[in-house]
């Protein structure tokens, strides 16, 4: 289960890297925004998808996601109105980088989620087209447009299941490991400044609805946090920094090596 998070997905690659040296492989996984892109791979080449996944995040490919100056990013904005990044970089990202058409065809069962904003619910896509399925669950309101699928359009799918631990348990998991981003690990600290409101206001909805479907989970069911070893928390409003990549990835490895080295697999 990979959870959102931006540039701080980088910390699942470091958690990917432990688990696969302890004997861990999936059944099934489950992503949501960037952790739909990162399981996505994952699911397409579980045997070498820790290589590719790292070369992948240290590479320039992914900063054409976000790229762009502030005078394009803010053209792009006044030419949409609604998002200052194009789709197409990250289309293209995807397409070179997992060599499946559709979800149905992945060698490992694979699942992601996004807010359907007609019905203003969560979706989850299990079959059809895998790149535009990973482009709805990674739409971050304001950054990159909706995306269109059947007739309806999709936002990320944080909005709706950050941490999607229901979702696995509703399809027979019983035992869940669950790479995050980190943001769980730290307390929120009240707002100060203007633009720090809605972010706090969201994380706090974001967190609830995995502390509450952590409390429900039926007996029987296993689940494991991996730690990121972050040592704090990173503002979300620098979505565009990719300077500690290596640092993350590394971090996350040597924590949740430690977590399962001590018995907790």
């Amino acid at each position: 289960m990979l959870g959102g998070g931006g540039v701080l997905g980088a910390y699942e690659v470091g958690m990917l890297r432990a688990l696969r040296e302890h004997g861990i492989e999936p059944d099934l996984v489950l992503g949501t925004s960037v952790g739909a892109l990162n399981g996505a791979l994952l699911a397409a080449s579980p045997g070498d998808a820790v290589e590719r996944l790292t070369k992948l995040w240290l590479s320039d490919v992914v900063r054409t996601a976000f790229g762009g100056s502030l005078v394009t990013r803010l053209s792009t904005l006044a030419r949409t109105g609604t998002h200052l990044h194009p789709v197409g970089p990250l289309r293209r990202l995807l397409a070179s980088a997992v060599p499946y058409s559709l979800i149905e065809d992945l060698p490992v069962p694979f699942q992601c989620v996004a807010a359907c904003i007609e019905r203003a619910c969560a979706h989850w896509f299990a079959r059809g087209p895998l790149v535009e399925a990973v482009l709805a669950s990674c739409a971050v309101p304001g950054l990159l447009p909706p995306i269109q699928i059947d007739g309806c359009h999709y936002l990320d799918g944080g909005l709706v299941h950050s941490i999607p631990i229901g979702r696995a348990v509703q399809l027979g998991a019983r035992r869940v490991y669950v790479l995050h981003a980190g943001r769980i690990e730290h307390p929120l600290r009240p707002p100060r400044r203007p633009w720090e409101v809605g972010l706090v206001a969201f994380e706090i909805a974001r967190r609830h609805r995995f502390a509450e479907e952590m409390a429900l989970l039926p007996p029987g069911v296993e689940v494991h946090v991996l730690p990121t070893g972050s040592p704090g928390p990173v503002s979300p409003l620098r979505y565009r920094d990719l300077t500690r990549v290596a640092d993350r990835i590394d971090r996350a490895y040597r924590a949740s090596s430690r977590y399962l080295a001590a018995g907790m697999v």
